[in-house]
């Protein structure tokens, strides 16, 4: 019987690419994500001989993420493996007062989660006979502080430690998890920022793709892919059922760990 998976902020970036995958691999797949068009333009694009559904939430609202574990209970019978990519980041500095853009992190990759992990946990426990998977998307900045992202460097500690507290708490179960920790991933992360003096501050530019929009000026081994988080993500969940791998540290080859402005790079 065919896995099923449920991804968040499938829409777009590492969501995407988790559940093109998935569908690839012949999983049974409910995109999670805000806006139904997008969500109906990804699946008329996969590849494979999965199955999809579609199921608009805010996972920030609890209600709306009990909706769309029931969807998936009543669509595909049963749920295997939860991945938490709906997030956001935005680079901004305490002074700019930009309350709309902390709140949207917090909302986003906090709340989202919680809500979604908690309204999991118990239909994986109840279906003890199958391995369970959870992959909660952190970031590298879960591990480090980067300038200029205060509030979102703390939203990625919270869910490595939200992640770690879980392996605790299912220690004995059928329930695995995994915090995924990308660095800078080629993605529309940080299209809408806005505050240009937090910008300036770490030389990234505003309304890009990471890496910048021309493949052709990019460097390759300064951005990963999201297919490549993917990967690490396919690795954690093919592992054998006696192993767990519970942290994933993935960067492109050249990012510095850590403040570049500390080595004035």
């Amino acid at each position: 019987m065919s896995k099923v998976a449920l991804v968040t902020g499938a829409s777009s970036g590492i969501g995407r690419a988790f559940s093109e995958r998935f569908f690839l691999r012949g999983y049974k797949v409910v995109l999670v994500g805000r806006v139904q068009e997008k969500l109906d333009e990804v699946i008329g694009n996969l590849k494979g001989e999965g199955e999809a559904h579609a199921c608009v939430c805010d996972v920030s609202v609890v209600e709306d993420c009990q909706k769309a574990i029931d969807s998936c209970i009543t669509k595909f019978g049963k749920l295997d493996i939860l991945v938490n990519c709906a997030g956001c980041m935005f680079f901004t500095l305490m002074k700019s007062q930009k309350v709309d853009d902390w709140h949207k992190m917090i909302d986003a990759n906090c709340k989202g989660v919680v809500n979604m992990c908690g309204l999991a946990i118990p239909h994986f426990l109840e279906n003890s006979k199958d391995d369970k998977h959870i992959i909660n998307i952190s970031s590298d900045a879960a591990r480090t502080v980067f300038p200029a992202l205060a509030v979102y460097n703390a939203s990625k500690v919270f869910v490595q430690t939200f992640s770690k507290s879980l392996r605790c708490e299912l220690v004995n179960t059928n329930v695995r998890v995994t915090d995924l920790q990308p660095g800078d991933c080629r993605t529309n992360l940080v299209m809408n920022n806005t505050d240009t003096d937090a910008l300036g501050k770490v030389g990234v530019a505003g309304g890009e793709l990471v890496g910048g929009n021309s493949e052709a000026d990019m460097d390759r081994t300064m951005v990963l892919d999201p297919e490549d988080v993917v990967d690490a993500g396919c690795y954690a969940i093919d592992a054998k059922s006696h192993i767990g791998v519970h942290e994933i540290l993935i960067e492109p080859r050249n990012q510095l760990f850590g403040d570049p402005t500390s080595v004035n790079a």
